[in-house]
């Protein structure tokens, strides 16, 4: 007989901790599986070690800005001490602490790898080598988020690159580091590793860095990399890499004939959905890439409307705040309750943290202009107003809003400069709750803070 809750979760990452979390509150008996650790890759291989890592840097770079605390900063970062945070805030890749909240709530954790085996069934393959069938009487909702890809490029997985797991797990800082892809996670990490030592260059095949933001993001971002010695590459193909003997450098080879050599190369060149091997086929469904859903997250092809996908598994928009929030739309639908994913179809926040941080939400100005939309864009200097003075000298970056003439409503911003993230919240909102321009007006900055922006974009706007 096989063991049945009401709601079987595969993956225990932010995502399907939500999912799961939501259900228990809601009177359901839950089963969560996990091959891993309870928190999965933002906890302990991505965001948090990463932004962990970004956090001396951008301490140093913001108190070289300000005369007074300048003087004051006179050594390097100590990258021993850094990497001993990454560890206490990754809990030394030990899930303990998450297992308390697994507790109180009253979720069964499976631990070992799902996969469906049919309609409302997961069969696991426990941790101890055992097997166990699990069977769910309302949903399964897959939350096996994504794994790194590795471009076929000859030589290259033979090297044994570094992907954001070797990046975030590393207990040293290489000499030379080489970075393949100027998305975000090749920028952070370049600058990142660039500020605790290393000699960084960075190859990109496309144009720009940063390609899906607004070109002026990418632009600012490379003038800021170069001027801290960050060598960047653009419009540059890999050709082939090589590593002649384990632990000793690494030559990349370009399409121009050019070569790189670091002591390390991190391969930053996007993820892939982790559909191949959960089971799809055993539902009708095809067995390698994003599941797609509908608004209510459900799988569409499904007969019954059980199976549900949230994260990266369903490539709406892997970042995981957005898979948090399709965990409560899922659960929510779950539970019955009348609810849809709005955020992920067109109001999608996203920040990059770098220095300067590139900070978006909604479509960019070509993305807005491709719907036919009729736009109007507005751009102001993100240092240009008296709270940025105030942060320090040399405050730049760009405030940008996209407006919907017809409805006179924002649909998408963009805000780069240092410390630019507390900015995107307030474009979320007005993004999302649709809020009118003329109303927007009377939502009056504080001064002296960097949110006077707002006032100068509505201002440039004609308000």
């Amino acid at each position: 007989m096989a063991d049945q809750f009401d709601v079987i979760v595969i993956g225990a990452g932010p995502p399907g901790e939500v999912a799961a979390g939501r259900c228990a509150d809601g009177g359901l008996a839950v089963a969560l599986v996990e091959r891993e650790l309870v928190g999965g890759e933002c906890s302990y291989w991505a965001c948090i070690p990463s932004k962990t890592l970004i956090r001396p840097g951008d301490v140093l770079a913001a108190a070289r800005r300000v005369p007074g605390a300048a003087e004051a900063v006179t050594g390097r970062l100590d990258a021993a001490a850094a990497f001993a945070q990454r560890d206490y805030m990754t809990s030394d890749w030990n899930d303990a602490g998450a297992l308390d909240w697994v507790e109180q709530e009253g979720i069964e954790l499976v631990r070992g790898s799902g996969r469906l085996a049919g309609a409302r069934n997961v069969a696991v393959e426990l941790a101890d080598g055992g097997r166990r069938s699990l069977t769910a009487r309302r949903a399964v909702v897959l939350a096996v988020g994504s794994a790194p890809s590795i471009p076929p490029v000859p030589g290259l997985a033979e090297a044994r690159p570094w992907d954001n797991r070797g990046a975030t797990g590393a207990t040293e800082v290489p000499g030379r580091l080489v970075v393949l892809g100027g998305g975000p996670v090749g920028c952070e990490l370049s600058q990142a590793f660039r500020r605790l030592g290393s000699q960084v260059t960075v190859v990109n095949r496309g144009e720009r860095l940063l390609a899906r933001e607004e070109p002026f993001a990418g632009r600012e971002v490379k003038d800021a990399f170069e001027a801290e010695g960050i060598a960047v590459r653009t419009r540059t193909q890999v050709a082939s890499v090589r590593r002649d003997r384990p632990g000793g450098p690494v030559t990349v080879a370009l399409g121009d004939g050019d070569e790189v050599v670091g002591d390390e190369v991190l391969v930053a060149a996007g993820r892939r959905p982790r559909t191949g091997d959960v089971g799809l086929d055993t539902v009708g469904l095809a067995g390698d890439g994003p599941v797609r859903v509908d608004r209510r997250l459900r799988a569409e092809g499904v007969d019954g409307g059980w199976l549900y996908a949230v994260g990266d598994c369903n490539g709406l928009a892997p970042l995981t705040h957005m898979g948090k929030y399709q965990g409560r739309v899922a659960g929510d639908a779950i539970l019955g309750r009348d609810v849809s994913d709005l955020a992920d179809h067109g109001v999608v926040p996203r920040v990059t943290f770098t220095d300067p941080q590139v900070c978006a939400v909604g479509p960019t100005e070509a993305e807005a202009r491709r719907s036919g939309a009729d736009v109007k864009v507005v751009r102001t200097d993100t240092g240009g107003v008296p709270g940025a003075y105030v942060q320090g000298n040399g405050i730049a970056g760009t405030s940008q809003l996209i407006v919907d003439q017809g409805r006179r409503m924002v649909v998408g911003a963009t805000f780069t400069g240092p410390g630019t993230q507390e900015l995107l919240h307030s474009a979320t909102v007005a993004v999302a709750g649709q809020v009118p321009l003329e109303r927007l007006w009377h939502a009056v900055p504080s001064f002296p803070t960097v949110s006077e922006v707002w006032l100068r974009l509505l201002e440039a706007y004609g308000l």
